[in-house]
């Protein structure tokens, strides 16, 4: 077979997959627990909405989208994140004509033209959830808390949380034209100094080593912020400490989209090396306007599938899965594989995970199949067993063996497997 999957493409099969699977299980039901609905969007969407919701000036928008014109001559982008095509479909639909916050959470692949790696990829797989029509420190708190109850019942012991606040269209300006002041007195490339006159922030976020060495004395937002905005910040650290969640100060945050304002937070691994941010997210109080709405603060995140699944493997963590296999069914005979067939389904509609050998195995090859299910349970059945209605139930961890009959043997396994 000569083809392989496109470069960049992180893809899972078994049994990698099956915890891949069980995380956004696990995501699905914290979510649901506090008032979150699903929802599903497309994953390709007019370029302007996030040429205007995510901003020209971030490297997501000027060199990491997939961009194409369909036949019809529209310029359409592959999602580089979620939040822009969440709030467009929020507005399209009149969610936000309903009760508020609309709380809502999606899942699924997010594409960028970034160099792979370990941890990054062009398609990769995020959660997202997001609280929008309120500005409440309250909402922000809640936010932040459910990944952390995510990270922390995944069994994750490591996740560093990064909290910062970017300010509000009041103190934002000012602190922007001092940061502006002092980044023109450094020694930089002409690209990063064009940066710097669109939107200074997106400096700070620059990974280059040479560029963050003339970063050190660079001024904080934090010294710059509002009342409204450090009376804000200060409620939402108050809510998440009421909460035991841990959180450590992180003044040069910024994330990498230009739609983020005040509460800002990033979730880190250390065991992940260069790219050691599982997730993160924070408020957007003017992305709503930017794209053609109604006023509509909001606040989110998203949180990285593919580098949790790497921190649970660098920590060693095991999550308690469910099993492929409870029971086995073994047929010798045609007869009796239509009638283990029948009862493999009968056993699936009671609840009990089942499989058979198939393709007409021998004992001794079909027998091979059931330790490799995992399966708790082969059931042998014979011409003999059928002809007296009984079939044998081998219990595959100690070797003992029983003869049940057919019409009891559902309720039997159920019993055993639960």
């Amino acid at each position: 077979m000569t083809f392989q999957a496109p470069k960049g493409v992180k893809e899972y099969v078994p049994p990698q997959a099956s915890t891949f699977y069980a995380i956004r299980g696990a995501f699905a039901e914290t979510a649901r627990r506090a008032g979150y609905s699903y929802l599903e969007t497309a994953v390709f969407e007019d370029t302007q909405l996030f040429a205007r919701g995510v901003g020209e000036s971030t490297d997501v928008v000027s060199k990491e989208m997939y961009t194409f014109t369909d036949r019809g001559g529209r310029s359409l982008t592959l999602r580089p994140e979620f939040t822009a095509g969440v709030l467009r479909a929020v507005l399209e639909y009149g969610l936000h004509r309903g009760q508020l916050p609309v709380k809502v959470w999606t899942d699924g692949p997010v594409f960028r033209a970034e160099a792979p790696q370990e941890g990054r990829y062009r398609q990769f797989y995020q959660l997202d959830l997001e609280a929008i029509g309120s500005e409440d420190p309250a909402v922000d708190a809640e936010t932040v808390a459910l990944a952390w109850q995510w990270y922390t019942a995944l069994g994750l012991t490591q996740v560093r949380l990064m909290l910062n606040s970017l300010g509000c269209a009041e103190c934002r300006p000012i602190y922007r034209a001092r940061l502006q002041e002092f980044l023109r007195a450094l020694d930089l490339d002409e690209a990063t100094r064009a940066r710097i006159e669109i939107n200074p922030l997106r400096v700070l976020d620059d990974k280059r080593p040479e560029v963050r060495a003339q970063l050190e004395d660079a001024p904080l937002i934090g010294d710059h912020l509002c009342a409204a905005c450090k009376t804000y910040h200060g409620q939402v650290k108050q809510l998440l400490g009421d909460l035991g969640i841990p959180w450590e100060d992180a003044p040069r945050l910024v994330r990498g989209l230009d739609y983020y304002t005040r509460t800002t937070f990033e979730f880190d691994h250390p065991l992940l090396g260069a790219q050691s941010g599982i997730g993160g997210g924070g408020r957007y109080d003017g992305l709503s306007e930017a794209i053609g709405g109604p006023r509509l603060p909001g606040i989110g995140f998203g949180l990285g599938l593919d580098r949790t699944v790497i921190a649970l493997e660098r920590e060693g963590v095991a999550l308690d899965l469910p099993p492929r296999c409870e029971v086995y069914g073994v047929a010798l005979g045609d007869e009796a594989a239509r009638a283990m067939f029948k009862l493999v389904s009968e056993l699936r509609a009671a609840g009990v995970a089942a499989d058979m050998a198939f393709g007409g195995k021998g004992l001794k090859g079909a027998m091979k199949g059931a330790d490799r299910s995992g399966a708790a349970f082969a059931l042998i059945l014979g011409e003999r067993d059928l002809a007296a209605e009984v079939v044998q139930v081998k219990d595959l961890a100690t070797a003992e063996q029983a003869e049940v009959p057919l019409a009891k043997v559902v309720d039997v396994l159920k019993g055993k497997v639960k």
